[in-house]
């Protein structure tokens, strides 16, 4: 569902002012970016898909608030969640000037989610505008690529502990910290791993045991 931007005028900037990708920006700067044609918000619903597989990616999007899911969907039915995307994470930016610009996988929302979406030509233009921004804006694209990979080679591997250690090694490095912040559920996280939920409980409490990890419901922290 489309909404009017104007309806969102007073919370968006101060949002963008939060991002490194924005801090080189002023708030009035920020509210003439927002007033363009070449963007818009959107709000989804629970569970709506916001991108189909193979969909061509038109816009850079900000997650405003709320949380997407990029997941895998077999033939069979079967999921994995490869990414989750949450407040202030931004989507597309590593596909809207690819010359193969078609999002490889489902994206939806799993909660009620408010997006900003922003055109390539915009983009283009704030890039011509400001060097901080450009740089910034490069360095999101090269880090989604790199946490794309380390996602990628976690999923082929063998074994549930290396796809647990792999996903934490991800989140130590996007978080900065040994204790990790969980901002998916343990069946989220399940999916995201390829797993079933049992054996990630299990797996969890057996590197516990070996004083690989401490955790509760809310993080695990790396002891090693």
């Amino acid at each position: 569902m489309k909404i009017n931007i104007q309806n969102k005028a007073e919370q968006a900037p101060i949002t963008l002012s939060n991002l490194k990708l924005f801090e080189a920006f002023s708030i009035d700067e920020l509210k003439d970016f927002l007033e363009s044609s070449k963007c818009e918000i959107r709000e989804f619903s629970k569970d709506e898909i916001t991108h189909f597989q193979n969909e061509t990616c038109r816009f850079m999007e900000i997650i405003l608030e709320g949380r997407v899911l990029v997941q895998n969907i077999d033939e069979d039915g079967n999921v994995l969640t490869i990414e989750t995307f949450v407040n202030g994470d931004i989507i597309g930016a590593n596909l809207i000037f690819s010359s193969n610009s078609l999002y490889p996988m489902t994206v939806t929302a799993s909660r009620k989610t408010t997006i900003l979406t922003m055109d390539r030509e915009l983009i283009l233009d704030i890039c011509h505008r400001s060097k901080q921004f450009m740089t910034a804006f490069l360095r999101e694209v090269s880090d989604k690529t790199f946490l794309l990979t380390e996602k990628i080679n976690a999923i082929s591997r063998k074994t549930i502990r290396q796809c647990i250690n792999g996903f934490l090694r991800q989140e130590q490095y996007r978080q900065g910290s040994r204790t990790i912040k969980l901002e998916l559920s343990k069946k989220e996280l399940a999916e995201r791993l390829g797993i079933p939920r049992s054996s990630l409980s299990r797996e969890l409490n057996k590197m516990r045991q070996d004083g690989l990890v401490e955790y509760d419901a809310w993080t695990i922290t790396l002891k090693k």
